[in-house]
């Protein structure tokens, strides 16, 4: 089944996510047609790329190719899929769970290389397509999963499945395909398989009106400013860049700030006119709030009720309880009481926050208290205070390019003895993209790797990864791996220059590389990254801890302009200033995933809540309603769980950063940053997929289960 489970899965997080450039020259960016007969000979959709590694020929790729790939290749699955079900022969593991996972090739690549690009670099006419094929691939979904002689011959083999004389890999795999097709919807009755068709196809076409109304509205959302002088605070390659922003958009003489996806904005830890800064956080909270075309909020409200209707269907008390019987939690109740536990520390350290910024306001006759918009300019000023530390101090030791070089491929040398090699020869969907070879220790050719990192109006906001070509050990494919982030991206002829936690967003990212480029699994549906998501985020969210290892920072903290080290004592000042804001970081978490939970929680029969006050409420509820420490996002711009693949599962973060800092203790109990500890990090954890229940995978690793208690200490609340 691993060929449906796999574009469910590129559905989901194409839907997710987060003026530039046109993304190459050949882009066709007319309106794509509703139908166009499917030429294999013209659309190099429909058959294997012939580039290294069957890297998408993006320089062929037209617009108007999509669509008739898209319906050629749900014509061909559901043909490969009745053939099948249709076998006369008696079920077995060859002919049907096996047969499932070569399944659907066209359409997985399809898929794949369109969402990837969509979420990524947008524009009308990819929008448009987007927009027609989403309900049919939902209606595509269902009419493989929804199947009983399908389900009857999967069923079949799970019921025999400890007397056919699997290996744990093929049982595991057997038992995965039987509870995907039930947690669709295989069991229920005709009439009962009729409604859940239509909450699908309703809950695809709202979650994609979402996720390109939520991008229009930020885009949109950019803060212009007339007055150069509102600018204060601000550096002049910054200005530089907001000068030039405008400009692209026949704004000239004015200066252009674009949101980021989170609440926050980074320009409010410098901008010293506090008009300016309240007025830059309220366009980011009602970014999607105006009462326009790109208003989300009744399409989230309609959302939340079809979904707890698909959950009650399915015989769930609620979404989240759906959601979560297939993660690690278990349940919404394990993960709250994760979350909840951690209230008390976060808020009350958040609060002793908000007391030390409160002095600075008052020793400089402020006259005010502080508020949401004032926390980033106050924090930078206890940070230089207490910490002797500000953020100008340290950029110019992270130029971009350095700190993927000598910084994150360094680190992934050193652990695992891999190493990069720059491809020109391999086409890209934006001028912006790198592409690189990447080596095992023994010189054999791994995977491809590429990288987008600036920000532009056609990429959805955050970081993420994902892959072109999964590693499939039934065909021998090798993984086509990408990293997408939304750095700012600096004016001509000026580097690009990171703060650290750009540096960290980059090793996170990488992580998941990692965990896809290193995949050793027979069976799609089970390799690479597709796990559960609070298991996911754990090989991204460990290999941060890379990027202070003194080893490692030393090689790539370099001053751009000298190559000099950066001086011990400014490192010893970030690596004193670690836990410095982890109250307002850990509280502005807290409360998003705690909404998460609180949208999806609702029974069947709950009415449509109006957002606002079900926000209010809910925040109150949690007690992590502290007017100064906004949600990292809010529900009406939480990509996240509406437009993507995390509804119910943004506890996922946490829930993963417990295994990463149980994991890191590891490390350090047995020698940190050696190839023998690389070596078994990759053979235990990195290569396996979700070939192992992953909590019994944990355990393997570690010889434990997870303690919290390294987490709590990271962040200071210990």
């Amino acid at each position: 089944m691993s060929r449906t489970v796999v574009l469910a899965a590129a559905i989901s997080l194409a839907l997710a996510a987060c003026s530039g450039k046109e993304s190459t020259p050949v882009t066709d960016t007319q309106p794509a047609p509703t139908q166009q007969p499917a030429d294999a000979s013209a659309n190099p959709l429909l058959s294997a790329s012939t580039l290294p590694f069957q890297a998408p020929p993006f320089d062929r790729i037209k617009d108007s190719d999509y669509l008739p790939a898209f319906n050629e290749g749900m014509k061909q699955h559901l043909a490969e899929v009745r053939k099948i079900a249709d076998n006369p022969e008696p079920a077995t593991f060859d002919n049907t769970i096996e047969a499932l996972e070569r399944s659907g090739e066209t359409l997985t690549r399809v898929s794949r290389i369109f969402f990837g690009l969509v979420q990524a670099d947008t524009n009308d006419a990819r929008q448009k397509v987007q927009e027609e094929v989403a309900p049919k691939l939902a209606e595509h979904q269902d009419e493989i999963n929804l199947d009983p002689k399908l389900f009857a011959r999967i069923k079949t083999i799970y019921d025999q499945r400890d007397a056919l004389g699997l290996d744990p890999v093929q049982k595991r795999l057997v038992e995965r395909d039987y509870q995907e097709f039930v947690r669709a919807g295989a069991q229920l009755n005709d009439a009962d398989k009729a409604s859940l068709r239509k909450l699908n196809v309703e809950e695809t076409t709202l979650a994609t009106q979402f996720h390109t109304r939520l991008v229009a509205a930020t885009a949109a959302g950019a803060v212009v400013v007339d007055d150069k002088a509102k600018l204060a605070g601000l550096d002049e390659d910054a200005i530089n860049t907001a000068a030039a922003d405008a400009k692209a958009r026949n704004l000239d003489g004015k200066y252009l700030l674009p949101l980021q996806n989170t609440t926050q904005q980074p320009v409010l830890g410098s901008l010293s006119d506090r008009e300016q800064r309240a007025a830059v956080l309220k366009a980011s909270e009602t970014r999607a709030e105006k009462g326009d075309a790109n208003d989300t909020r009744e399409t989230i409200q309609r959302l939340a009720q079809l979904r707890a209707q698909k959950a009650k269907l399915l015989g769930f008390e609620n979404y989240a309880a759906y959601s979560l019987a297939d993660q690690m939690a278990k349940t919404p109740a394990a993960a709250l009481k994760l979350l909840t536990d951690t209230v008390p520390a976060a808020t009350a350290k958040a609060r002793g926050e908000i007391s030390e910024m409160q002095k600075v306001i008052d020793a400089q006759k402020g006259g005010f208290k502080l508020v949401a918009s004032d926390w980033d300019f106050y924090a930078e000023q206890v940070r230089k205070a207490q910490y002797d530390l500000d953020e100008s101090q340290i950029k110019p030791y992270f130029e971009m390019d350095n700190v993927l070089q000598n910084g994150v491929f360094y680190a992934a040398t050193q652990l695992y003895g891999i190493t990069f090699k720059p491809r020109t020869d391999i086409p890209t969907y934006h001028p912006d993209m790198k592409v690189y070879e990447v080596f095992d220790k023994d010189g054999t050719s791994l995977a491809l790797f590429y990288t987008d990192y600036f920000k532009r109006d056609s990429k959805s906001g955050g970081a993420w990864m994902d892959v072109f070509v999964e590693q499939d050990g039934l065909t021998g494919a090798k993984p086509v791996v990408y990293n997408v982030c939304n750095f700012t991206k600096p004016a001509a002829g000026q580097p690009a220059l990171l703060s650290f936690d750009d540096v960290t967003t980059m090793f996170h990212e990488f992580g998941h590389a990692l965990h896809g480029m290193f995949s050793k699994v027979k069976y799609p549906s089970i390799a690479g990254t597709s796990t559960s998501r609070d298991f996911v985020e754990f090989p991204s969210q460990f290999n941060e801890h890379w990027a202070l290892d003194p080893k490692v920072f030393a090689n790539y903290a370099k001053n751009y302009k000298t190559g000099e080290p950066m001086p011990q004592a400014l490192v010893d000042k970030i690596l004193k200033a670690r836990t410095f804001n982890q109250g307002y970081a850990t509280t502005e978490y807290l409360s998003a995933a705690l909404l998460d939970l609180a949208w999806h929680t609702q029974p069947a029969d709950a009415k449509l809540q109006d957002v606002a006050p079900f926000e209010a409420a809910a925040l109150k509820k949690f007690k992590v309603d502290l007017p100064q420490v906004p949600p990292r996002y809010r529900t009406s711009y939480f990509d996240h769980i509406w437009g993507g693949g995390y509804s119910s599962g943004y506890y996922a973060y946490f829930w993963a950063e417990v295994l990463d800092h149980d994991a890191f203790e590891w490390f350090k109990e047995n020698g940190g940053l050696t190839p023998e500890n690389g070596q078994v990090f990759r053979d235990k954890i990195l290569s396996r997929g979700n070939s192992v229940e992953l909590a019994d995978l944990y355990r393997e690793f570690r010889g434990k289960d997870p303690s919290v208690e390294p987490l709590l200490v990271n962040r200071g609340l210990k």
